[in-house]
Order: C-alpha cells, then structure tokens, then sequence
C-alpha cells in the first residue's frame, strides 16, 4: 500500500473514532431506581413493574442492556419505606421512580438533587414537592392523582345511585395517606352543596375498618368512600366486605374495588400513568431537568358500576348513570 493511502485510511479511521466513542457513551449502562410502598409479590405490583419496563424498552432503555432498575418494595410498612429510600439514594441513580406520596416524603428527606419522578401525588404545589404545575423548580415532577373538581365527583356519583345517603365515611389510614385533610376538605364542600355530612375515619387494620363500618351503620343514610391510599388497596376485601355486612353503599377506587364487590368507582388505569412515567425517566437520562417536565394529571377517568352489589342494596340505578359507565359489572 503506497504511503498516500496508508495516510487517507488513517485520516478515516480516526473521524470515525468520535462516533464510535458517542456511541458507547450512549448506550453505557444507567441506573434507575423504583421504590414502591406496596409487596413485591402482588399481582398488581407485578403488573406496575412490567408496564414501567416495557415503556422504559420502548424508548430504548432495555434493562440489563442499558439501564439497570434498582427496584424495592416496602410491603406497606413506613419504616422499611424509609430504609429503601436511604438505600437508593446511597446508590447513586441517574433518577428514581417514587410511587405514591409516602415514596416521594421518603426520598424528599433524602436527596433534593437526584432527578424524581413520582406518581399518584396528590396536590404537589400544595404539599410544597413543586413550585408550579407547569414549572416544578426543584428535582422532582411527575404526574398527580386526581385534582379537586375529581374529588368533588365521587360524592356526587354516590348520592346520585344511593339518594338516600345522608353521611358518609371517608377510610384511610393515616400512615400512608398524608394529603388526607386536603382530600376531607374538598369532600366536605362537596358534602355542603349536596346535604352530606362528611366523617373521617382513620383506620389502621381490619379491626378499625369493621368499627368505622359498624359506626357508620348505626343510623341510616350511611355510605363509605375510599381515600387513594396503598393501605386501602392492600385492605380492599375487608373494606369491602365490611360495608356488605351492614348495607352501605362504597365508593372504591379503581376497577379492582369495583370488581370485588364495591358499589362502584371512578379512577384513571395507572397502567397508563407508568407509561408516561417511563418516558419522563428516559427524557431526564437524555439531559432533561425535572424542573423544566410539568406536573401532569390524568385526562380520563373510567366509572364502572357493579350491578350486582347495587340489586344486593336495593338500589335502583339511574339509566343515565348506567349510559355514562364505562363497564357495568353484572
């Protein structure tokens, strides 16, 4: 090979080490972490998991490829919440995922400088986590729960398929649902305009929610609502089944209450919301600033009725009401 060619093939090869040298510092391993207040070993959990990493390998994240996600699971308990956020945090991620409000608490107090995307936040402006909607500020954004007219709503759908609800009692627990004032606030509001008492009932276990039920009961006119709230989630079948037991009309949230036995429900598929997660995480991994990703919320909300449980309580449904749901369970 004559010395002129020897110099070109030289002068090409090295314009191709740029390239080359992005190239493996785009796909160079990032790390997510993903802390999640409920059990690893729910179904519901599981499916959360899979719906985050399918949309993070949509957008070219695959994970053992090119992102590793440091999952932990605190199976309802505060303390082990706390552990696993120190313990992320101690890991270095390039962001982390915070699912549900005492997640995002958790992190707050330890890091105010990794990138966080949280989830099913309620009130992030109110609660001082963002400055803004549009302009979260800090190093969090995400996507919230429901806003107010939303909370306003499920009051009115319950005194719309049970006229005869006078009261009704608002179950969380306290531990895990902190933004439970500014909820009961709307609810009472609402409450005024449609001649309901509204009463908060902490609960803590299947024992308070069978006293809240059994108090709610003693008068007629009750009905029970359910706070967004990964205790009630966890505790939905005794929730459930101890307002049958006494004939009050529940308002759950989510099909997953509806489904086991809730009167009804109206909520968004968080499915979805973990989709949109996973594309916010993968535009903070491509130099996005949290600061600069506005809060969002969801913009459908799914009622379903079950049918079942309304006959069971000798009520009639509303034919308009029944027009507006989006699944009638029978």
């Amino acid at each position: 090979m004559r010395r002129r060619e020897v110099i070109a093939l030289l002068g090409g090869t090295a314009a191709l080490w740029p390239l080359a040298a992005r190239a493996q510092q785009s796909e160079r391993l990032r790390r997510v972490g993903a802390l999640f207040p409920f059990p690893e070993s729910d179904p519901t959990t599981q499916s959360f998991m899979a719906a985050f990493a399918q949309a993070l390998a949509r957008q070219g994240r695959v994970e053992g490829k090119n992102v590793r996600i440091d999952y932990r699971f605190a199976g309802y308990d505060p303390a082990r919440l706390r552990s696993y956020a120190t313990e992320l945090v101690r890991l270095s991620p390039d962001a982390i995922l915070a699912v549900t409000p005492p997640a995002v608490l958790a992190l707050q107090q330890q890091t105010h400088t990794i990138p966080i995307v949280f989830l099913f936040v309620l009130d992030p402006v109110g609660q001082g986590l963002v400055q803004s909607l549009a302009r979260p500020g800090g190093n969090m954004t995400g996507f919230g729960a429901v806003d107010s007219p939303i909370i306003a709503k499920w009051l009115q759908l319950l005194k719309e398929i049970a006229p005869g609800v006078t009261r009704v009692a608002v179950i969380f627990n306290p531990d895990t649902q902190p933004y439970a004032a500014f909820l009961i606030n709307v609810l009472e509001a609402a409450g005024a305009s449609l001649g309901v008492t509204i009463t908060p009932a902490p609960v803590h276990d299947d024992t308070t929610i069978e006293e809240a039920s059994a108090a709610e009961a003693r008068r007629p006119g009750g009905g029970v609502i359910t706070l967004p709230d990964s205790f009630n989630v966890a505790h939905r079948d005794a929730i459930i089944a101890a307002a049958s037991r006494r004939g009050l009309p529940l308002l759950g949230l989510g099909d997953q209450f509806t489904r086991s036995g809730a009167l009804m429900s109206y909520w968004f598929d968080p499915l979805d919301m973990y989709v949109q997660a996973a594309a916010y995480v993968d535009r903070i991994l491509n130099g996005a600033n949290p600061a600069d990703l506005l809060v969002q919320y969801p913009t459908k909300y799914s009622l379903v009725i079950n049918l079942k449980t309304a006959q069971a309580l000798g009520l009639t449904v509303p034919q308009s009401l029944l027009q507006r749901a989006d699944e009638v369970i029978e």
